[in-house]
């Protein structure tokens, strides 16, 4: 471990497991937003750690591997010094009308071999499953996650995108330690089923994109400025229509941000740690940046506690949010939470 490394705040995921109030995102880096330089990645990533940052999160689809190798670079120094997480469970090349994921046993095990293999360690801290399939029940798969358990090939067992149902039949077949998904001050649909649920079984909750995908913060403010390759473009806040009504709402944040003394992000993430406190749930959100300089200034929210009039004009706009968060929300885990409360009240 660095001796020049910052300490952190940390908190508890379940099933004992602790990491640092904001985990790190990695898949900017290789997905999803156009090209990133190399150099400069490693460079961001290590100056996490040394920031006090231990939850590293990152994923086999992400730039189909590239980011999974690209973190070996840095966890060959300093694999001691961080909580690797990786996931597995999502097909990137589906054709369309064809499956999204993929849950049987025989994928995960070959899964993890693979991710272990491109990461360059023997074991992986949390191993999520992505994106639920539904020709398999999640009792199938998380009993082959529970065998990695028990071949020393994981530690911790987490979930991605699943319902409040389907999280406790998981945690049925093994002790489920963390449950992700999308929670922003866009993106609420979470507090209604998904978190209650957590936090009656124990177990934590990691937030991606806390930062509305770069909306919040500002980044985003017109489409066309995006590059081709940025998967935004398809993403339906973002899309013509949608995000300029949605723009009103940054102004909002922005308002707030300034009376408070804080940036955009700031802002969010210090709302995303309300949220926890008032819930009595380790939340723990993963902001992902290609630059150093966002990750302090997303540390520099740490400790910031927002005012009972921020906090009451933040709590509006998630219902005032133009378009859904993605283009299935099958494959994400709304229209199926809608879904299965629908046919658990028939």
């Amino acid at each position: 471990m660095s001796a020049l490394r910052a300490t952190l705040p940390q908190v508890q995921l379940g099933h004992g497991l602790v990491v640092s109030s904001q985990g790190f995102g990695a898949m900017g880096l290789s997905h999803s937003y156009g090209t990133a330089d190399e150099k400069q990645s490693l460079q961001t990533v290590n100056h996490a750690i040394d920031a006090g940052i231990t939850l590293l999160d990152t994923a086999n689809v992400y730039g189909d591997g590239h980011n999974e190798r690209l973190l070996a670079k840095v966890l060959k120094h300093r694999r001691d010094e961080v909580v690797l997480a990786t996931k597995t469970g999502i097909l990137p090349h589906a054709a369309p009308g064809a499956p999204k994921a993929q849950g049987d046993p025989a994928h995960i095990h070959r899964s993890i071999d693979e991710s272990l293999s491109r990461l360059g360690v023997d074991e992986v801290d949390l191993y999520y499953y992505h994106r639920v399939d539904p020709r398999v029940p999640i009792e199938e798969t998380v009993g082959a996650f529970s065998e990695l358990v028990q071949a020393g090939k994981i530690k911790h067992i987490g979930l991605s995108e699943v319902t409040s149902q389907e999280l406790q039949r998981a945690h049925l077949v093994h002790p489920i330690t963390a449950v992700q998904s999308e929670y922003s001050l866009f993106s609420r649909d979470v507090e209604d089923q998904l978190l209650p649920a957590a936090r009656r079984l124990g177990v934590g909750f990691v937030a991606y994109a806390p930062l509305g995908r770069g909306f919040i913060s500002g980044q985003v403010q017109d489409p066309r400025q995006l590059a081709e390759a940025d998967a935004r473009r398809n993403f339906p806040r973002f899309s013509p229509g949608h995000l300029e009504k949605n723009l009103d709402l940054l102004a909002t944040i922005t308002a707030v941000a300034a009376s408070e003394r804080l940036t955009n992000a700031q802002v969010a993430l210090a709302w995303l740690a309300s949220r926890g406190l008032e819930l009595g749930l380790g939340i723990v959100p993963i902001p992902g940046t290609r630059s150093a300089a966002r990750i302090d200034e997303n540390l520099a929210a740490l400790g910031n506690s927002l005012s009972n009039d921020s906090l009451a004009t933040l709590d509006t706009l998630a219902v005032r949010v133009h378009g859904e968060r993605a283009d299935d929300v099958h494959f994400i885990a709304k229209g199926r939470e809608a879904q299965q409360l629908a046919e658990a009240g028939s």
